[in-house]
């Protein structure tokens, strides 16, 4: 909405910074309007326009014509209604009135409205560059890379080291929150509509040097992701059953069986400490997450902090591994100290 700034001057008010040098009546009338986005919009990380998809919906739109608008940001609306923590609902102005809007049940909807109805990505543009795209990654960055230039006339070919497209989408996020299926009808229907070039299975340095690239290649975009886990350094985390969140998720998406035994130890906050202990609860293992601070503090996506709650994983709170103790060169029990 334009904002309109009123500040006070020796001589009467002036209207949002105009020039002053035309007074009436000590006054100037020069109003200066400030268009302002939406707090939902600068709180999401690709700036969706969410209140003109929302006006679309309330206006009668077609679902149709919202996928699209809702395309136009995100080439991945159904994914992302699954599995994003939603900011913009963090931001939303009704949150301290009455409740968030419920903007990611809304794209969730939005998404898989496109799929059931096989709906199709368009160009946006008549021009077709000479230029070629190489994309390093098939995960969510690389296709959306992709997705953009092929939009604009480029000509974009898709690397990826693994069989599967996704990246840490199907790797990195357990089933039960992202199924391979939305994950494949939403990646199938971009490469298809716009006409992307996609090899799987084929790891650049390894399978093609990266000069190679270069010369067939005048762009590169690197997508190749975070997919190492962090270490805690302390004594002991080198036991053979001691894996960061990461690999281990990345082990279960695979469908590699991971011996976890009875009782598995969580340490962390985040997402992929809270996937990997309902992962582990889900294996029928007895569940336990430590982390340093309190569950204020806790970054991992609050309804799924609260759902490992239900399902019986026990918490720790304000408490921090300092060895993980071992019997042989095995995991047996893990020191810790209160914070």
């Amino acid at each position: 909405m334009p904002e309109l700034k009123v500040v006070k001057k020796k001589k009467g008010l002036r209207l949002g910074g105009g020039d002053t040098s035309e007074a009436i009546g000590g006054s100037s009338l020069r109003p200066r309007y400030t268009p302002k986005d939406p707090p939902c919009t600068i709180s999401c990380p690709i700036g969706t326009k969410i209140r003109e998809y929302m006006t679309m919906i309330k206006d009668g739109e077609s679902f149709a014509r919202v996928w699209e608008h809702v395309t136009d940001y995100n080439p991945l609306p159904a994914v992302t209604g699954r599995v994003c923590p939603h900011p913009c609902e963090g931001g939303c102005n009704r949150e301290s009135h009455d409740g968030s809007v419920g903007v990611n049940d809304i794209e969730r909807f939005i998404g898989t409205y496109g799929i059931e109805h096989k709906l199709q990505h368009k160009k946006i543009s008549d021009q077709s560059f000479t230029e070629k795209v190489a994309v390093i990654g098939a995960g969510p960055a690389g296709i959306s890379c992709a997705y953009h230039l092929a939009r604009r006339g480029y000509q974009v070919t898709v690397f990826e080291a693994k069989e599967k497209t996704g990246g840490m989408l199907r790797y990195g996020i357990p089933r039960y929150r992202l199924p391979d299926d939305i994950i494949d009808a939403e990646y199938n229907s971009i490469i298809k509509d716009l006409g992307i070039t996609l090899k799987s299975g084929v790891m650049i340095g390894r399978d093609i040097p990266y000069d190679e690239l270069k010369k067939e290649f005048q762009i590169i975009y690197l997508a190749i992701g975070a997919q190492k886990g962090s270490k805690l350094n302390i004594p002991g985390e080198d036991a053979t059953n001691v894996l960061t969140g990461v690999d281990f998720l990345e082990q279960i998406s695979s469908g590699k069986k991971v011996d976890i035994g009875s009782k598995v130890c969580v340490i962390g906050g985040g997402d992929t400490a809270i996937d990997a202990a309902r992962v582990s609860k889900r294996l029928g293992a007895d569940v336990t997450i430590l982390y340093r601070r309190t569950i204020n503090e806790m970054p991992a996506i609050k309804t799924e902090i609260q759902e490992a709650e239900e399902e019986g994983i026990h918490f720790e709170f304000l408490t921090a591994p300092v060895e993980v103790v071992k019997n042989g060169n095995k995991a047996s029990g893990i020191k810790c100290i209160k914070m």
